[in-house]
């Protein structure tokens, strides 16, 4: 039997990995295709984050006598290739692994199962199946509350899957307070994952980038989760749009490669809270809601592949023409656009690989809508420099902005980036944070400044602004009007 790791990085909740073990399985493989990610636009932080996971699964499945090897195939004919070769040495082989929703993944597994190999595939990137949550037509939800209060129903009377593996492995890190003092992968007596990382950093052919300040799942389930619930997630409710406040988990880069289960997170919620499942009033319910929402766009690409495709899911948006101004998506793109909101948060995406949610939206909102730029550019922008880009959350996410998606906000709703600068970051401490050259701009005036600068002489120290908003808006209003 051969164990085939894909987007689950984990033991932990992972059936296919419970099936190899019931089978006195030896032997796992995780087959790195490069060309595909590019074209894909996978960003390098994330193929790196995946790289240290590889490290520590390594040392996990050792424990159970399995060996893991990491071999580059190029793209997915590479890994059907490979897989065909080895049944051909070892007759008989059995094949298992988890399920990825994602077209090209469905095609490219279809065409292993059609070529004889015998391949079992078990489901673990959501809490409920896909195509469990359904309306009374028998079809997928178009709206989310709907969809939302059919899922908790549904665990409610069902339950979840939920299977721990009992390993004991030993924790690659001792502490996370070292874990963004410096730029090594591995601290403390990480010796061995640092040397299995090194090895696959030559094995992997992809440009990476640096993802060591974020520390490994192991050490966020221990002491970073459990931290979360018990004091954070009460107040997340609150706190969760405050991009100048750690008021988030943190979660999601562990989600997008499968190092963490979301089905084990909804279970140590469950420790926590109970009864949260009959509580979608009470403002801790909030962080479990957008779990749910990672479930509907997860079920909805399943439900509508051609989302994988960069279709509209609202086909009567397919005939926008889009002005597509080069300079104005360059100008967003390196936070040039003179709302220091918007570079701020352009400039955190590229500094740090991650951007706090609420920022994504008024972003991609600005992109689509003040801009009128496609937002399949800004999706593709996101993918290429997110830790945690994800095809069905990014999707979904951008074409919820840009009024083309599922459940999206309808088009006249066109954030304001002034008006969310001041509301969310009323001091201005996040805008300074990332565009120190604004630093000593008083707080009633950093987050428009170009009257106060002209009043000092001062223009030169800042960008002028790409677009008028006013303009901008009563642009994008007929631009919609389809």
């Amino acid at each position: 039997m051969l164990l085939w790791f894909r987007n689950d990085l984990r033991l932990d909740d992972n059936p296919a990995f419970q099936a190899a073990l019931n089978n006195n399985c030896t032997q796992a493989v995780f087959l790195a295709t490069s060309e595909q990610w590019q074209q894909h636009d996978w960003a390098g932080i994330k193929v790196d984050f995946i790289l240290r996971h590889l490290a520590l699964l390594h040392q996990q499945l050792a424990e159970h006598g399995i060996r893991l090897d990491v071999i580059e195939v190029g793209n997915f004919k590479g890994q059907i290739d490979w897989l065909n070769q080895t049944a051909q040495q070892q007759p008989d082989l059995q094949i298992v692994a988890n399920s990825e929703p994602e077209l090209n993944e469905v095609q490219r597994d279809k065409a292993i199962i059609n070529s004889q190999l015998n391949l079992t595939l078990f489901e673990s990137d959501v809490i409920v199946k896909k195509g469990q949550i359904l309306n009374q037509q028998g079809e997928m939800f178009k709206v989310f509350t709907p969809f939302k209060r059919q899922w908790l129903k549904y665990v409610l009377q069902n339950g979840f899957e939920w299977q721990a593996s009992n390993m004991s492995s030993k924790s690659s890190e001792s502490s996370t307070d070292n874990i963004s003092s410096n730029h090594a992968p591995f601290n403390n007596d990480g010796s061995q994952l640092e040397s299995l990382y090194q090895q696959y950093r030559q094995t992997v052919k992809f440009p990476l980038a640096n993802s060591s300040k974020w520390p490994l799942a192991d050490i966020y389930t221990r002491d970073i989760l459990p931290a979360f619930l018990q004091g954070k997630m009460a107040q997340y409710a609150d706190n969760r749009d405050i991009p100048s406040v750690k008021g988030t988990s943190g979660l999601s880069p562990y989600l997008a490669i499968g190092a963490i289960s979301c089905r084990t997170v909804l279970q140590q919620i469950l420790q926590y809270y109970p009864h949260i499942l009959e509580q979608d009033k009470q403002a801790h319910f909030s962080w479990l809601n957008e779990l749910i929402w990672r479930e509907f766009y997860r079920h909805l690409i399943y439900h509508y592949p051609k989302l994988c495709r960069y279709q509209n899911f609202n086909d009567k948006y397919d005939n926008l023409a889009w002005s597509n101004s080069p300079e104005l998506y360059s100008a967003w793109q390196q936070g040039k656009t003179g709302y220091p909101i918007i570079d701020a948060a352009m400039r955190q995406l590229s500094q740090t690989g991650w951007m706090h949610n609420r920022l994504r939206m008024i972003v991609a909102s600005f992109l689509t809508k003040h801009c009128l730029v496609d937002w399949r550019h800004g999706e593709r922008h996101f993918m290429r420099h997110l830790i945690d880009g994800d095809l069905a959350a990014n999707n979904g996410g951008w074409q919820w902005s840009a009024s083309t998606g599922c459940d999206a906000q309808p088009y006249f709703r066109i954030f304001n980036p002034v008006s969310q600068s001041k509301k969310f970051d009323p001091n201005g401490d996040f805008i300074r944070k990332y565009i120190p050259e604004l630093a000593d701009v008083p707080s009633k005036e950093i987050h428009f400044p170009h009257k106060y600068l002209a009043e000092k002489n001062q223009q030169d120290r800042y960008w002028s602004a790409i677009v008028d908003l006013k303009h901008a808006r009563e642009q994008a209003l007929d631009f919609y009007k389809v």
